[in-house]
């Protein structure tokens, strides 16, 4: 049986936390994974070791932040949410995956004649 679902590269990973968090508000780790591969429609998997070496990497940089609260089955848990200077990183990193994803399409369907 093949398996379909593929793995995330790492800079894909960074624009899909930042846009979950834009989206959703503050979320833990767990929550973050989850709703990238709810969104993906099970396509994608999100390893658990790689979305908090992510998240930490996006802390560094002041793209999020981070606040420890309860999570819904009442443990403590470290909640992420976006920065004013993730949301401006967000916006160039979406900028600029809309011409990649163009040049790929281009590659991928070339016009007849081109």
């Amino acid at each position: 049986m093949v398996d379909t679902r593929s793995q995330i590269l790492q800079g894909t990973l960074d624009l899909m936390v930042l846009k979950t968090l834009e989206q959703m508000g503050p979320l833990h780790g767990y929550g973050i994974a989850r709703r990238i591969e709810q969104v993906g429609e099970g396509a994608l998997v999100v390893n658990q070791g790689t979305i908090y070496l992510c998240l930490t990497r996006l802390v560094q940089k002041k793209w999020v932040s981070t606040e420890w609260g309860k999570s819904d089955n009442n443990r403590k848990a470290k909640f992420y949410a976006v920065t004013k200077a993730g949301q401006k990183q967000l916006a160039a990193e979406a900028e600029n995956w809309e011409r990649i994803a163009g040049v790929i399409a281009r590659v991928l369907q070339p016009v007849e004649g081109s």
